[in-house]
């Protein structure tokens, strides 16, 4: 499932749609915040072959799987 979309929201909270339509919205801090610096954020953008939400040229990238399933384990725990 690739990423198709998103928008940053504030700081590392992102609005993102995936392909099979469904959107989320969480903070990615603890998934890139030791990697990706406040004033770096807006590098972010979509590797448009694998979908990947990517910051720093490539530097860093989250595979949409991985980040697919750290979203839905971020509602999971909301939702406790």
């Amino acid at each position: 499932m690739k990423l198709r979309h998103f928008e940053q929201r504030e700081m590392y909270t992102f609005e993102m749609t995936f392909e099979n339509g469904e959107t989320q919205l969480a903070d990615l801090q603890d998934l890139v915040g030791q990697h990706v610096a406040t004033e770096e954020l807006h590098t972010a953008h979509i590797d448009p072959e694998w979908g990947c939400l990517e910051f720093l040229n490539g530097q860093v990238d989250i595979d949409p799987k991985t980040l697919y399933r750290y979203l839905c384990a971020d509602e999971v725990k909301r939702a406790e």
